[in-house]
């Protein structure tokens, strides 16, 4: 679980350890609700500053009430997530495409 004080704002950074104990910074870059539960989407912030073409790896948690991010439970649970991001990613760029 990641301690999180208050609701950080899309844009907005934190920091988490990795599995070698190497601190690394997130960034949200924003949050969805799928069936009913909240949602972050975050990437590393050295993968974002990267100038490159590659996509970046885009990792979510599951927003808890008292706004802590927790890992989410299950396959199925990534999976509804994943899918609901890439349809409102889809959405987003048809609209800008119109425009």
């Amino acid at each position: 679980m990641l301690q999180n004080e208050g609701k950080l704002k899309v844009g907005g950074t934190f920091k988490v350890l990795d599995e070698n104990d190497q601190e690394q910074e997130l960034k949200v870059l924003g949050y969805l609700s799928v069936d009913d539960r909240e949602y972050v989407a975050v990437s590393f912030i050295e993968d974002i500053q990267e100038d490159s073409e590659n996509e970046i790896g885009i990792f979510f948690f599951r927003v808890e009430d008292d706004h802590n991010f927790v890992m989410m439970e299950s396959e199925e649970e990534f999976e509804s997530v994943t899918a609901a991001y890439i349809k409102l990613e889809k959405n987003n760029f048809t609209k800008q495409k119109k425009r």
